[in-house]
Formats: structure tokens, sequence, C-alpha cells
């Protein structure tokens, strides 16, 4: 059985600089993935066989990134069982990116699709290393990690705004 955990998906080159973020966590995080190009109106013979196949692959995850109608994430959630996780891309045939999260956030009864924030695939790459970590000791140990040096981070600042005062801190 293959590493890869998760799969991230998106419609086209230019949601790139968006994804990535999903994949630089999961690096960061030790979590396996691969990424690529599936649109769902260009190639959707692809999509198909990539969201019926993914299970046997060993994908528990998908990350689905798409911008304007945004019916990738829906359309590889109604081809399997896997979570699929939306992350609404703000492109340039966007309206203000509203068009692609009520696109990935409405869907039908049965279809579910965990949705991000605009752009928020960073969120999308953490929420994926927490599912596959509720099966997999080592991946759940290291998230807890992550969460343990967000609450550092906050109490750190906290810290220094308290010491410091916040008009040396934003240089008044």
């Amino acid at each position: 059985m293959s590493d890869i955990k998760v799969g991230i998906i998106m419609g086209s080159q230019s949601d790139l600089p968006v994804m990535a973020e999903a994949a630089k966590f999961l690096e960061e995080i030790e979590v396996g993935y691969e990424l690529t190009i599936v649109s769902a109106h260009r190639t959707p013979d692809r999509m198909i066989d990539y969201a019926v196949k993914a299970r046997e692959r060993g994908i528990k995850v998908i990350i689905a990134g798409a911008g304007g109608a945004a019916h990738l994430p829906g359309m590889v959630a109604s081809l399997t069982s896997l979570p699929v996780i939306g992350v609404p891309v703000k492109s340039s045939n966007s309206i203000d990116g509203w068009d692609s999260i009520l696109s990935i956030l409405q869907m039908p009864s049965g279809i579910p699709v965990a949705t991000v924030a605009l752009n928020g695939a960073k969120n999308a790459g953490i929420l994926a290393a927490s599912i596959v970590g509720a099966f997999e000791e080592a991946v759940g140990n290291r998230m807890e990690a992550f969460k343990r040096s967000l609450k550092a981070k906050v109490e750190a600042s906290a810290k220094e705004v308290e010491q410091k005062g916040w008009r040396k801190i934003l240089g008044e």
C-alpha cells in the first residue's frame, strides 16, 4: 500500500498558488500526498477515474480546489465515499469568490463536502491531516504537537503585548 494518504486536486494550474499551501502543510506534518490537476468540465473522464480509484490507491481524504462554478469538489464527492474537503478558489472568472464558496458549500443531502474558507487550502491540509491522524497514531501525535505550537505562539504574543504595550509593538 502507498504512503500517499491525501489527494490534492484542482481544476487548473492557475489554482496551484492557493492549493500548494495544503501540500506545504502536509509536508510539514509528514503526511504523504499527491497533487494533480483534474478538471470537472474539461477532463470529466479523468475526474471520474481519479475519484472512483482513489480509495483502492490508498487515499484517505481528497482535497479539491476549484474556482468559478467550482463543480470539482462536489462531483468528486458524488463519486467516492471518501471525505472530500473543498477549497473555494478566488479565480479570474470569479464573482469575488462567492460563486465558488456557494457552489462548494451548498451541496445536496447525501453528498457532503467539508468546505474551508476562500483560498483556505492550508486549513484543508490541516483538516485532512486531522482526519488521517484520527486513525494513525503517529500523525495524530504530530497534529497534537502542531496544536500545542499554536497555543504557545498565542501565549507568547499575549505576553509580548502585555510587557511592551501595543504602541511599542506597532511603532507608535
